[in-house]
């Protein structure tokens, strides 16, 4: 117990998330049943091939741009070749 400067005694206050942080301390030292862990491994494991996934198809998308980049790159400097003949023969 604590005794305030006034002379009244207050006993210490509770916590209100105890549960859940000793819950949580037990899940990250893996003290927490088997169930759990193991469900917080694959929760873990189907968000890394979703995010793999989507990964893939954006480094897919990312080399089809650029493909295509490259080519109106190339048809650009071959109009403004043709361009310059134009005016040059002139």
């Amino acid at each position: 117990m604590w005794v305030i400067s006034s002379g009244r005694v207050c006993k210490p206050r509770h916590n209100v998330r105890v549960r859940r942080l000793d819950r949580l301390r037990r899940l990250r030292k893996g003290a927490g049943t088997k169930k759990t862990v193991v469900g917080v491994k694959t929760d873990m494991q189907m968000k890394n091939l979703k995010l793999y996934v989507e990964n893939q198809i954006i480094i897919e998308e990312n080399e089809r741009l650029r493909k295509k980049a490259f080519l109106l790159h190339l048809e650009n400097q071959t109009l403004l070749a043709q361009l310059r003949n134009k005016f040059s023969d002139k």
